[in-house]
């Protein structure tokens, strides 16, 4: 039997270049492509299969789109799960964890622990009228955070049981690497769905945006691109991020312009418990209705015009896609290290030219984190609606105490008579 402890004390000492080889992905190229393409130079092959399978995956989440928000939300579900399962499967293979007891099961464990507390809270956030009408139901969404807590304790109980002598570091270095990666997917897959909750067009110009800087900083740096931009990633070119950049804000500027027009990508999500579907019915906020704005005094020499009609949001579109375009490559930068550290190519073999589902999700979960501060910060405010949700919730004594508080307070505010009667 190997010595592990002398094999991890390397391990510590070792450099960046001493980390061992993972098995190169196999080309999951179709074979009806690979014959079609057969004749043409490695460079431009890849450029087309990148391009085809890049058209198939579009129409596919249009497809997705036009099916409803229940089947996005299985979607991000679904991608959340795969990029987890390519993360955990490197560490598997890196740190040659093939005998390490229940590392596999406890990984999932957490995964399914983690998903519960989070979606958990969501339908006690935003299905509470659902949830009171079963009784199961209620006790599991009141006792929610401890139930999500004692299955965390017990994936944690199970890790200490497993601990076995001589491997003691190398469960450790596993235990981290499972909750790393929790948190880079679990968490930000949970932000992407209450973006969506807003209304499906703070999930759409976000993700959209960062397709877009993709695809196009791949075209310019493909045709123009003469600069390399960063180390880690060689084959990126600043002539690529700078045309990545303007396409990504014009992109943005105007895909906006065409979803504020439509109440189904522009009212916030909620659940119908009448009817037990997802509607996006409601009158548009202001952010959605065209205004009148004046065009500065350096820009009307050049536009030759005064004013311009346009949405709210598509000023706010700007900020999405500014930030999708130039920080949000980072995102792919950090993977791009990642990779190199381990010296994989790609995180997985999924997508044929394009390399796993998380080598084209990478700068999505970081541009997740910022839509939802964006609005938390500058755009939600008090939700009536979601606070009557809660009233509800009451038990009638509790309600008629709140009842009588409010009608005490817009009595003194004079916004309703005291001799009104309730």
């Amino acid at each position: 039997e190997v010595d592990l402890e002398e094999r991890l004390r390397e391990l510590d000492l070792r450099s960046d270049s001493d980390i061992p080889d993972v098995p190169p992905p196999t080309d999951s190229t179709p074979e009806i492509l690979k014959r079609a393409l057969s004749g043409l130079s490695a460079r431009w092959k890849n450029w087309w299969i990148r391009g085809i399978l890049s058209l198939v995956m579009i129409s596919g989440f249009f497809l997705i789109i036009y099916l409803g928000s229940f089947m996005l939300m299985l979607l991000v579900l679904s991608i959340q799960v795969k990029c987890y399962h390519e993360i955990i499967t490197i560490g598997y293979r890196v740190y040659h964890s093939y005998d390490l007891p229940w590392f596999r099961s406890l990984s999932w464990y957490f995964l399914l622990c983690v998903n519960y507390f989070f979606y958990g809270e969501t339908v006690a956030d935003y299905f509470a009228t659902f949830v009171q009408r079963r009784e199961q139901l209620q006790f599991l969404i009141r006792y929610h955070r401890f139930i999500s807590f004692a299955l965390y304790l017990t994936g944690f109980c199970m890790f200490v049981l497993s601990l076995v002598k001589k491997h003691y570091r190398l469960q450790f270095y596993m235990f981290a690497w499972t909750h790393v990666t929790l948190l880079i997917t679990v968490t930000q897959s949970h932000l992407v769905i209450q973006n969506l909750f807003e209304g499906m067009i703070w999930f759409l110009v976000p993700i959209s945006s960062v397709i877009c800087n993709d695809i196009t900083a791949y075209i310019f740096g493909f045709f123009f691109g003469r600069t390399p931009l960063i180390k880690l990633s060689p084959k990126k070119t600043w002539e690529g991020f700078i045309g990545g950049f303007f396409s990504t804000v014009v992109f943005g500027f105007i895909f906006s312009y065409f979803l504020a027009q439509h109440q189904y990508f522009v009212c916030p999500v909620e659940y119908n418990s009448e009817t037990n579907r997802f509607v996006t019915e409601c009158e548009p906020s202001e952010l959605f209705q065209m205004k009148k704005y004046s065009v500065p005094p350096l820009l009307q020499a050049v536009l030759g015009w005064e004013t311009v009609n346009m949405y709210p949001f598509q000023m706010h579109s700007f900020a999405l896609s500014t930030f999708a375009s130039l920080i949000g490559p980072f995102g792919g930068f950090f993977a791009s290290g990642f990779k190199r550290a381990f010296k994989i190519k790609d995180f997985a073999d999924t997508i044929p030219g394009h390399g796993g589902i998380m080598d084209r999700f990478d700068c999505q979960y970081l541009m997740a984190t910022f839509v939802h501060v964006y609005i938390t910060s500058f755009i939600r405010g008090p939700n009536p609606s979601k606070l009557l949700k809660q009233l509800l919730i009451l038990q009638p004594e509790q309600q008629l105490s709140v009842y009588k508080t409010l009608k005490s307070h817009l009595v003194e505010k004079g916004i309703l008579q005291p001799s009104l009667r309730g």
